[in-house]
């Protein structure tokens, strides 16, 4: 491992796997808050069909 380039190539590889976790992290956290709402939206709609 004598290239001068390790260090670059190191710190790519870890940028990288830093940004591909944040996107997976994100979308996780974002699917949780969708899932919510929904739930809210679809336990709203059922009490007015309901009501009617």
């Amino acid at each position: 491992m004598n290239d001068p380039h390790v260090g670059f190539i190191v710190a790519s590889y870890a940028i990288g796997f830093v940004v591909i976790g944040g996107l997976v992290l994100w979308t996780a956290i974002d699917h949780r808050l969708t899932k919510r709402a929904l739930a809210r939206v679809e336990a709203e709609s059922g009490r007015r069909r309901s009501a009617r």
